[in-house]
């Protein structure tokens, strides 16, 4: 049975990768590796924790030893690393985090994988999975492309382009099979309510304030996370030794302009008067370094493994604040901290 290690695989986009490989692939077993932050939560998998190819391992990426004694021990023969910080305000207020886990941990992750492998790397694989901010900024035209050169801004794109470059080089260095993905803003089910869409849906249901940095014209490419997971799987089963992927929605909107139309998709859903949840909009101080603007090129991956977006933004958009909607206890749970209650006494 083949083993594949999952890291960061009890959050946002890790748990839609956990649960599509264990219902996909019967024939594998499925580590979850998570050190069970704020941005894990183990009722994002509730329904497939018991499966009988399914296991979880509590552990910090960050703890050199203690994953190396999990590779020892269970011995993957491919890694899917999702594990990072990534919330660029938190980068901005504490940095050396984001070095930790993202460049530190990356790295570990690699000299574990490069020790069990030794030079038998057949039928290995390590892929990293990364993000868009890599790159920089655009200007109003232009895409990122797999040649693009790296520009990073934050503390948060500057610790993922470290950790970009770390398994280049070890690819280069030591032969270790990888493959890269970059991908643009994900949004989807379970996503953790710091981020823009998931707080603006849990601030419209409760009437508060929706806060817009700077004049919202920021632009961002984005890409439904069901979407990404099945990029994923392609790009980890038959993307080429040693290559890169860009993953993006084809889906460019200006900050205002999202949520104007999540305003508008979530009064119709509530039953409120057209223009209600518009009233809340808030402009509010800009952060630092803030990007203009994000844009993917995914024509590689379309070209070479098929991929491409199965939904619209505003279909992605609508299945997003349905699951939301739906789920409303996940939500409370969430922003209260009742999550972390159960799952944590339970692992630790």
């Amino acid at each position: 049975m083949k083993k594949i290690l999952i890291t960061g695989g009890a959050g946002f986009i890790g748990s839609h990768v956990v649960r599509r490989f264990v219902l996909q692939y019967p024939e594998y077993h499925i580590y979850n590796l998570d050190s069970l932050t704020y941005a894990g939560n183990l009722e994002n998998l509730k329904d497939i924790e018991t499966a009988p190819n399914y296991t979880f391992i509590k552990a910090d990426i960050t703890d050199g030893s203690k994953i190396q004694s999990i590779f020892n021990e269970f011995k993957p023969d491919g890694v899917i690393h999702l594990a990072a910080e990534s919330h660029v305000d938190r980068s901005i207020t504490n940095p050396l985090d984001f070095v930790m886990t993202n460049v530190i941990g990356t790295v570990n992750l690699l000299n574990a994988a490069k020790t069990i492998w030794k030079d038998n790397f057949e039928g290995k694989r390590f892929h990293h999975v990364s993000t868009d901010e890599v790159f920089g900024a655009l200007g109003e035209t232009g895409f990122f492309t797999e040649e693009t050169s790296y520009d990073p801004h934050s503390p948060y794109s500057a610790s993922k382009a470290s950790s970009d470059h770390f398994v280049r080089a070890y690819a280069d260095t030591y032969g270790l099979p990888m493959v890269i993905t970059n991908c643009s803003n994900n949004y989807g089910p379970n996503h953790f309510p710091e981020k823009l869409i998931p707080l603006c849906i849990h601030n419209i249901i409760n009437n508060k304030p929706l806060p817009i940095y700077g004049n919202g014209k920021y632009t961002r490419d984005w890409l439904f996370v069901i979407d990404h997971a099945i990029a994923i799987d392609l790009v980890f089963h038959q993307g080429k030794q040693g290559d890169c992927y860009n993953v993006g929605g084809f889906n460019e909107w200006q900050n205002i302009d999202l949520v104007k139309e999540l305003c508008k998709q979530m009064d119709e859903k509530l039953g409120r008067e057209t223009g209600t949840s518009e009233k809340l909009i808030t402009y509010v101080k800009d952060r630092p370094g803030h990007d203009l603007r994000y844009a993917i090129d995914a024509t590689k991956i379309n070209k070479e493994l098929g991929w491409s977006p199965s939904v619209t933004f505003e279909q992605g958009l609508s299945k997003t604040i349905d699951w939301f909607l739906e789920n409303q206890k996940w939500l409370d749970n969430v922003t209260s901290g009742d999550y972390q209650k159960y799952y944590n006494k339970q692992y630790n």
